[in-house]
């Protein structure tokens, strides 16, 4: 197997990214490999600086970088030898198994839709991310912040490929789905979140288990897979990491105040297109880009695009 990284990609690149996939060898599955993608001398100093063998890598050398201020699609088109272009071609080749970057997330969208593309039947990917729980599990939260604005169908949609990720990723055998909403009751929420409670009550496809609300989130009594749109979602992405800093600034510290770290998860994969691309945070250290690493391996080699091809057929 092998994982594409984007070396140009994150407010610390490429140092961060080198020395995050330094970091990963020590964690990654025999036989896995890792290729950089990026100015092919910069790596390279990179990687004797730190005492590392270059042969250890697979390095494929670009001229260009997709800066984090740029339109996402225009640069796509403008910058075919950047990091991420680069990175995505060789991924629609099967020359890598799995791409994660923490550069621009609009370019990785931009590649995941116009390279990769959504497999068939999915109307809309989804962006995902793994939520600590109190009991030292987590639960997965959906959409957080790819589509601000989803359809009933579209949540059902998500309930669906949340499930058959907490099943892959996290090995729960029957994840329990729940729609976030302000209250438990099937009547509450705006027309959206009624709607999609609807075509979700009795379904076959996962196990849905009703609403849930905000101040369940890190407790997985009552589910492992929560659904809502984008800008929901991403809220409360934002608003664990602003807790996460406020507590460490008072100076507590626990398994599961940590485990609320971005660092520790390293990324959010891309779910519904035809292959694994994991997106980190813009500003990744070398500890999140070797979890980003680390992630795009377990997600490649769980299967989980094969799983989501069968569902949707």
């Amino acid at each position: 197997m092998n994982i594409g990284v984007d070396a140009m990609g994150g407010d610390f690149a490429p140092e961060a990214a080198v020395k995050g996939a330094i970091q990963a060898l020590g964690y990654l599955g025999e036989g896995t490999r890792i290729t950089l993608f990026g100015d092919q001398n910069r790596i390279t100093e990179i990687l004797l600086a730190e005492g590392s063998s270059v042969d250890s890598f697979d390095i494929v050398h670009t001229s260009e970088v997709i800066e984090m201020g740029e339109h996402p699609a225009q640069a796509f088109t403008r910058k075919p030898d950047s990091s991420i272009v680069v990175g995505f071609k060789h991924l629609k080749a099967g020359l890598i198994q799995g791409l994660a970057s923490a550069g621009s997330t609009g370019a990785m969208m931009v590649g995941s839709s116009m390279v990769i593309k959504q497999i068939e039947g999915v109307i809309r990917p989804t962006i995902a991310t793994q939520i600590p729980a109190e009991n030292g599990g987590c639960s997965v939260l959906l959409d957080v912040g790819l589509n601000v604005d989803c359809k009933p169908d579209v949540l059902f949609q998500y309930g669906l490929i949340g499930s058959i990720y907490a099943r892959g990723m996290l090995g729960i055998e029957n994840p329990r789905v729940a729609l976030l909403n302000i209250g438990e009751e099937p009547e509450k929420g705006n027309l959206v979140a009624k709607a999609a409670y609807e075509i979700m009550e009795g379904t076959k496809e996962f196990n849905f288990v009703g609403n849930v609300e905000a101040n369940h989130l890190f407790d997985q009594k009552t589910a492992d897979v929560i659904v809502c749109d984008g800008f929901v979602g991403n809220a409360m992405l934002k608003e664990a990491e602003g807790f996460y800093s406020l507590i460490k600034r008072q100076g507590v510290s626990s398994p599961f105040i940590e485990a609320l770290n971005y660092e520790e998860i390293g990324g959010t994969p891309v779910l519904g297109i035809n292959s694994t691309v994991i997106i980190g945070h813009g500003h990744s250290s070398p500890k999140a880009i070797r979890n980003m690493i680390v992630h795009t391996e377990h997600a490649a080699q769980a299967g989980i695009v094969e799983k989501f091809k069968e569902a949707f057929k």
